[in-house]
């Protein structure tokens, strides 16, 4: 009779991970605590780190592309008060 795999939900991988990265306990006390083997532990723990660093490595450049949008539209709204300054500057005059 083949045993099937468990499978976990992405919920408790991260409070697994979390703990794991607290280090209040060790690895051999989390997994006998979750009956887990060590090694998934730190596979868990690997991954979820490697997918912070994407994660922020993303919303940065996307900030940076989004302030750059932003500094273009205040850098033409200068433009035109600027045009429009110079133009009721001369009508005044």
């Amino acid at each position: 009779m083949k045993k099937s795999r468990r499978r976990f939900s992405a919920e408790f991988k991260v409070k697994v991970v979390l703990e794991a990265l607290k280090e209040r306990q060790s690895l051999n006390e989390l997994a006998q605590k979750y009956q887990l083997h060590q090694n998934q532990i730190s596979k868990w723990k690997t991954d979820f780190l490697d997918q912070a660093l994407e994660y922020m490595n993303h919303h940065s450049k996307v900030s940076k592309a989004e302030d750059d949008i932003e500094k273009e539209q205040l850098y033409a709204k200068i433009g035109q008060l600027q045009v429009e300054l110079d133009f009721l500057k001369k009508k005044l005059s």
